[in-house]
């Protein structure tokens, strides 16, 4: 008689174990969908661009001019391409901005301009940001990436590195006090130049 053999002895499988193949194979599957399901349901969000200036300005003007005075007194005339206003009218942020100074009685006393002026109200200061320029009415030119006029006390002035050149002498140095015609300047630290140049104060 031919001795009849199990399936576990003729290497084939069990019913538990027939079962638990299915069982395994049947829980790859629904993973796999699962992680399908999730991957489609992962849509991209567009990108969110970053706030600029119009968004959150109460008024914006464009082809600007307007007068800055103190103590009733006219102390220069700025215009500006495009204007953004804030914080209930004291604050003006200006792009490419220029300013004509004016002395106490009114005659010109140099111009600044600057790819960006911020005006305030409150404390009658306009700063100038990126490649401010100074010129004076006798010829002499500052050149500064931050500059501050403040009208109170008619004076210009910075804490970064700043260039004054008059014809073919040069001074240097980092952070000025002056008035808006450079007549009386005083550098702060690291003073230097060429030619005998010598500013008012220095």
């Amino acid at each position: 008689m031919t001795p009849v053999m199990s399936r576990e002895a003729q290497g084939g499988l069990s019913i538990p174990q027939a079962r638990g193949v299915r069982l395994v194979a049947l829980l790859a599957c629904f993973l796999c969908a699962g992680a399908a399901m999730g991957a489609c349901s992962k849509t991209k969000q567009p990108p969110v661009s970053p706030k600029s200036a119009a968004d959150s300005a109460e008024q914006i003007g464009f082809g600007v001019r307007t007068l800055l005075t103190a103590n009733g007194v006219q102390k220069g005339e700025l215009t500006a391409d495009t204007m953004y206003v804030y914080n209930d009218q004291t604050k003006f942020d200006f792009r490419n901005a220029r300013v004509k100074f004016n002395t106490e009685t009114g005659a010109p006393n140099g111009t600044m301009r600057a790819d960006r002026g911020i005006y305030d109200t409150r404390t009658q200061v306009l700063e100038g940001f990126g490649n401010v320029v100074v010129t004076t009415l006798d010829g002499k030119r500052l050149t500064s990436p931050h500059v501050k006029f403040n009208q109170l006390a008619n004076e210009v002035s910075s804490d970064t590195s700043f260039v004054v050149n008059a014809g073919n002498k040069e001074q240097t140095g980092i952070g000025f006090t002056a008035d808006p015609n450079l007549t009386h300047f005083r550098c702060l630290k690291a003073c230097g130049g060429r030619g005998a140049f010598n500013l008012p104060g220095t």
